[in-house]
């Protein structure tokens, strides 16, 4: 054989001696670690071992916050509602609240109580009603800051720059998930098909497979008091009186003319 063909047999992998066949019940030298399928990354790889170790169903409350919708007309709420039960998934709450920071509180309390996960819609926006995100924000233990971030990243695609009037929020309330989504059927979409859908599961495994602070085997501790609303007046505070007085119209007094004033006899022309 001359040496063109003992190239060609050598990179063609038929023969010669650089043709390595791995020995009988072992796996070829290919660089993969276990559990990797090819194209796949170790990372890639290793959020797939965790989404196949997760439980296939999660409990989900969904919440709804809003001053005009009703459960008959929560198009957002209903919409979740049956693409987690089509997933497989228990809801285990669903509410509709006022624009209230009580109210809103109240549910986000009691649900992350009661479920793995909390979805709310409403309320994210920068009107003065918009009080969901610093309730929710007040309760986080953990700040899971990636979903806002792929959300508003998705928003642009679809909306472009508007996409930075939505605050989007995710974080852990001890031991559950709460994210926290503008309240239009689209903007749900978008959290929904390109965020949430694919990784409930795999939440509720990472929620669960160290344990998170302040749950214990008996329950959970309670949360603390809600702090009290920090609000900044932006009226301006009425002038004080300068030296002198305010000058009058047409008298050339107050501060103005009692600079050039002195006394008889101090000296000065």
């Amino acid at each position: 054989m001359t040496d063109t063909h003992l190239k060609t047999a050598d990179l063609s992998g038929t023969g010669g001696p650089a043709d390595q066949t791995s020995a009988p019940g072992t796996a070829p030298a290919t660089g993969q670690t276990s559990g990797q399928t090819p194209g796949q990354t170790p990372a890639q790889a290793s959020a797939q071992q965790h989404r196949d170790a997760a439980p296939r169903s999660a409990r989900v409350a969904v919440v709804t916050i809003s001053d005009t919708r009703t459960a008959e007309t929560d198009t957002s709420g209903q919409y979740l509602m049956e693409q987690l039960r089509a997933g497989g998934h228990e809801v285990v709450g669903y509410r509709v609240v006022k624009d209230d920071a009580v109210e809103i509180r109240a549910a986000l309390v009691q649900y992350a109580r009661e479920a793995q996960i909390v979805l709310s819609s409403g309320g994210t926006g920068i009107t003065g009603r918009d009080v969901t995100v610093p309730v929710v924000e007040s309760l986080l233990t953990k700040q899971i800051p990636g979903f806002g971030e792929l959300f508003r990243m998705l928003s642009y695609q679809q909306v472009g720059g508007a996409a930075m009037l939505s605050r989007a929020v995710g974080g852990l309330c001890r031991g559950a998930a709460v994210f926290a989504m503008p309240g239009s059927l689209n903007a749900v979409k978008t959290a929904w098909e390109g965020i949430l859908r694919d990784e409930l599961s795999h939440l509720v495994f990472e929620l669960e497979r160290h344990g998170q602070p302040g749950v214990t085997q008996t329950g959970v501790e309670p949360l603390p008091a809600a702090p009290a609303p920090a609000y900044v007046s932006l009226e301006r505070p009425p002038l004080a009186p300068l030296p002198g007085g305010f000058p009058q119209p047409g008298t050339g007094g107050g501060v103005a003319a009692g600079l050039g004033r002195h006394k008889k006899g101090d000296g000065r022309p």
